[in-house]
């Protein structure tokens, strides 16, 4: 309803604008020009009183949102900094083999559904395109795994052929574990990877975010750069229970894909609404400026319409006695 509510008040500033006696307000872009007649001095001061009143209701807008964005940013955050120590084992474990040269690569962008938060979910996708083109080769094969509308709507103009799952409204409802544990499970069972890259944006602070990505190898891919000396301390470790090392290692990459996807989500979901905090706090910021501007232009035509009356009073009396 917000945005909705921001949608319509930014119809009402698009006045109607033409006029030869009104450039001198066009140039400094404070008020809209109105259609009056040749020859009119100034603008109505109506036309003012109309573009103060939408400034107005953006600002309040702008205001509450960024309030909601706040309230929403305390909810995700302690779950977003208590989620990290669930994926940090498995780097010490497995390794993060960014740089290893597989076949068939997965890149798994996260971004949010809705807009007004800044840059964060083109950050995402130019990322997600520069992996793309260096993974990428004659014999090699790279697929999309989209999370969020935004990155959809980015990448389907010239990557329809390469996206292979699209999945929106994951944070309408509030994230747990068991929710992304099993879109984790239904992604692995949809795809043939070598290597899934997930891609987002690790949340900082309120003003600040960093574009990351994470790596999770296939369990054959794992055992044969562990054999290389490429990844961790695997090979430290005895198996026990009967099961055999390529079941440790499926039931490994099955369980750090899922807690790396929820870490990722997590911290994707904070950045959003920090980002959406400092872009409503701007436009707050800009509509009181400019909220200022029309006053001191309103003040100024008042004054001018005022004495424009009160020269005309005198010039008539003064005919009137003479």
């Amino acid at each position: 309803m917000a945005m909705a509510a921001l949608r319509r008040e930014g119809r009402r500033l698009l006045l109607p604008m033409a006029s030869q006696a009104t450039i001198g307000a066009a140039r400094s872009g404070l008020v809209a020009e109105e259609v009056v007649p040749f020859g009119a001095r100034s603008v109505s001061t109506q036309v003012v009183r109309n573009r103060m009143k939408s400034v107005k209701n953006i600002q309040k807008i702008t205001k509450a949102m960024k309030m909601v964005a706040a309230s929403k940013l305390r909810a995700i955050q302690s779950k977003a900094e208590n989620s990290r120590g669930l994926w940090q084992p498995f780097t010490a474990l497995l390794g993060d083999a960014a740089g290893v040269d597989v076949k068939k690569s997965v890149i798994v962008t996260i971004s949010s559904d809705k807009g007004l938060c800044g840059g964060i979910n083109s950050t995402s996708v130019k990322v997600s395109k520069g992996l793309h083109k260096v993974t990428s080769g004659p014999d090699k094969e790279v697929k999309y795994v989209i999370l969020g509308e935004k990155a959809k709507v980015q990448l389907v103009r010239d990557s329809r052929k390469d996206i292979e799952i699209s999945i929106t409204e994951l944070q309408k409802n509030p994230l747990n574990f068991t929710q992304v544990a099993v879109l984790a499970d239904d992604i692995l069972k949809n795809v043939e990877y070598d290597a899934l890259r997930i891609v987002f944006n690790k949340f900082h602070s309120v003003v600040s975010f960093i574009p990351t990505v994470t790596t999770v190898l296939s369990p054959e891919t794992v055992e044969r750069e562990s054999e290389g000396g490429m990844l961790g301390n695997l090979d430290s470790y005895e198996i026990e229970g009967g099961e055999t090392k390529a079941e440790v290692l499926q039931n490994l990459t099955e369980f750090q894909f899922a807690c790396v996807l929820f870490n990722a989500s997590l911290e994707n979901a904070c950045s959003e609404q920090g980002a959406r905090m400092s872009a409503m706090d701007s436009s707050s910021r800009n509509a009181g400026e400019m909220l200022d501007r029309l006053t001191l232009t309103y003040n100024r035509t008042r004054q001018a319409s005022i004495t424009t009356e009160l020269t005309e009073i005198i010039s008539g009396a003064s005919a009137l006695e003479g």
